[in-house]
């Protein structure tokens, strides 16, 4: 029959167990995790770092922080995390949580709003000291209980209509005047911006925008918009078809809003025969490691997304450290890389 040291030894150690085994009280203990082994003999703190290597001590990083008032945790809520913005937006914001001793805790959404709401609860359970949002649409009762719960926070990309917060992301009018001002200085003169549904994600309708508040401007061309779901290939093949042969003889472009729906646009113009570079014109918003290898290779407009992710959390940061200044947004200016799409 095991005793009941033993038995204890099977489960997590705890802090009194290091007490007993190092043969001293709960408070030594404590000042030695505290940082405060200057107030320890020599002798008494080697018998403490002998009992916690001996029972594989860790302290709970949670009642740690219940005790000191922050948690070293930052919460990131991710609208999809298999969209190449997502994952290099990822790196910046965890490359600046290293740089500053703070952990990510980061939830992806799948493009959720109920799964947006249980995230958000679940941070706040986790006390985290701020949080980072990709939104995918927060209904107005999640707001207010975020609103309510002063947690530090900053939006990336998509900003939230009637929610004052901290934002970080592109310049989106600015990239999409650039990269409609390309297409017109390559001579094309039919154009169609095509979007995932436009709802109310604020960086498809600015950059829609700005497309059209470009092509205004120039006399004599066509500006077409289109939506349609990612799932729907049917329907964008039935698009780019009818555009195709509405302005025949006319130069066309096609303009995609970001990098999910572009790989959609290059699958349905190979399924009805069109190739970019020579039958139609093809610019995508985000830079795509493919982009590069598809045909004549695809223009696109990257986004400096490591900064935008790194700026967003030492924003968070500066929030957490009391920074009381009125609420800003951050904008980053794209590079558009021209390829053979858009060129021959």
């Amino acid at each position: 029959m095991s005793s009941k040291s033993e038995g204890k030894s099977s489960g997590r150690a705890t802090i009194s167990d290091v007490a007993k085994t190092a043969k001293t009280g709960k408070t030594s203990i404590s000042r030695y995790l505290n940082g405060e082994q200057h107030l320890l003999s020599d002798h008494l703190r080697q018998r403490i770092e002998d009992a916690i290597r001996q029972l594989n001590y860790r302290p709970s990083q949670m009642a740690r922080s219940l005790k000191g008032g922050q948690s070293q945790l930052i919460g990131l809520i991710i609208a999809d995390i298999t969209n190449p913005y997502s994952v290099n937006v990822l790196r910046g914001i965890e490359a600046a949580c290293r740089a500053n001793n703070y952990t990510l805790l980061m939830c992806n959404t799948n493009n959720e709003v109920d799964q947006e709401e249980h995230y958000l609860q679940l941070l706040n359970s986790y006390q985290v000291d701020g949080i980072v949002v990709n939104a995918v649409g927060m209904r107005e009762e999640a707001l207010n209980k975020m609103q309510q719960s002063l947690l530090p926070m900053v939006l990336i990309d998509r900003k939230i209509p009637d929610f004052a917060c901290d934002a970080v992301g592109l310049d989106n009018i600015q990239a999409s005047t650039q990269v409609t001002e390309h297409l017109l200085q390559q001579g094309f003169e039919a154009i169609l911006f095509v979007s995932e549904p436009f709802g109310l994600v604020n960086t498809r309708l600015e950059r829609l925008q700005g497309f059209k508040q470009t092509m205004e401007q120039h006399q004599g061309t066509v500006a077409e918009h289109a939506e349609v779901t990612l799932e729907n290939a049917a329907g964008l093949e039935t698009i780019l078809r009818e555009f195709n042969h509405k302005y025949r003889g006319m130069r066309k472009a096609v303009i995609s809003v970001n990098g999910a729906l572009t790989l959609q646009i290059a699958r349905a113009l190979r399924h009805i025969g069109l190739q970019w570079g020579s039958d139609i014109g093809l610019l995508g918003f985000d830079e795509l490691e493919w982009a590069e290898l598809a045909g004549v290779g695809i223009t696109t407009l990257k986004q400096p997304t490591y900064q935008i992710g790194y700026a967003a959390l030492e924003q968070v940061l500066k929030r957490i450290q009391g920074d009381d200044q009125p609420v800003q947004e951050q904008q980053f200016h794209g590079e558009l890389i021209i390829r053979g799409s858009t060129t021959h």
